[in-house]
């Protein structure tokens, strides 16, 4: 069986690059430079490349000894990253936080915590997935995400536990050329009804049979809500949009406001889940805390 290189042997390498001689990178290592030229040469004989020009009064790498090098930095990137998660788990800090978030939510919100959560938890590994309506609940069910910022549920399940963070200001739009938009004034819903609404989907069965705003006998459905988005500011419908993804639109005139009789703004609830029967390590009860206090979601 052959022999591998082993990670002295890579890092007095990569310490030779750096340092840009054998007797600095002893120096930086703290051995001898008669071992670091030895694990050199041990790593050359493995590989069976030269690393460094022979005859050159500085280490001068070879066009294998480029690729090693990038090959050898990368290794020791994930040794490091291994050694650091495995210290955070003996500490008991999680290896990973999944969180689900609901494709109404400002994500502009969000950056602002996950930038203090890697600085405060920089082994913990961040898997962040967007799903509409009920499909955040159902990742948070299923244990497949520990977190989740969630809409409105006409009834939590006993097994989750959801904290209330504030709502969301959803604006009813459609293009200035499409026709409820050129009436202007309070329109009846019978009115409304006569045109094509756009209505976002539901890719879990959690909130089947739960209208959510939909009054047209004639709809369009799509779970992207970039999609739904397209599809207004083309005037191939009307819909409801959060109002933080179209404020520029409506000031810039491609979408405009179109007033129902039945209200004037909707407030779309959003709530912090997570599973009640599941303990939470350092860094999830970091994460929910900050969405905690988030507040004043409709900016």
């Amino acid at each position: 069986m052959e022999r591998s290189p082993n990670l002295d042997q890579l890092r007095a390498f990569i310490a030779v690059v750096e340092a840009g001689s054998f007797s600095g990178a002893a120096r930086r290592l703290e051995r001898a430079q008669s071992v670091v030229s030895y694990a050199v040469a041990n790593l050359e004989s493995l590989l069976g490349v030269s690393l460094f020009e022979r005859g050159k009064r500085r280490p001068t790498l070879t066009a294998a000894g480029e690729i090693v090098l990038a090959d050898a930095r990368r290794l020791d990137m994930l040794v490091g990253q291994l050694q650091a998660k495995t210290a955070g788990l003996r500490g008991g800090v999680e290896a990973e936080l999944s969180l689900a978030v609901d494709v109404m939510f400002p994500l502009a919100r969000l950056v602002e915590g996950l930038s203090a959560f890697a600085e405060a938890f920089p082994t913990v590994a961040l898997n962040l997935t967007i799903e509409a309506l009920g499909g955040v609940m159902k990742l948070v069910i299923d244990g497949e995400c520990t977190l989740g910022i969630s809409g409105p549920a006409q009834n939590w399940p006993d097994v989750i536990d959801a904290t209330s963070v504030g709502s969301i200001e959803l604006v009813t739009v459609a293009a200035p050329t499409h026709p409820l938009a050129r009436r202007g004034g309070t329109i009846p819903l019978s009115e409304a009804r006569e045109y094509t609404q756009l209505v976002l989907t539901d890719r879990s069965k959690l909130t089947e049979g739960q209208s959510y705003g939909i009054y047209a006998t004639r709809t369009w459905k799509t779970a992207d809500l970039g999609a739904k988005h397209r599809l207004l500011l083309e005037g191939l419908g009307w819909g409801s949009m959060p109002m933080h993804l179209i404020d520029d639109d409506l000031r810039q005139g491609r979408l405009a406001v179109v007033r129902l009789s039945d209200r004037d703004v909707f407030r779309y609830g959003v709530s912090l889940i997570r599973r009640a029967d599941r303990a939470c390590g350092p860094a999830t009860h970091w994460m929910i805390d900050y969405l905690s206090r988030l507040g004043g979601l409709g900016t």
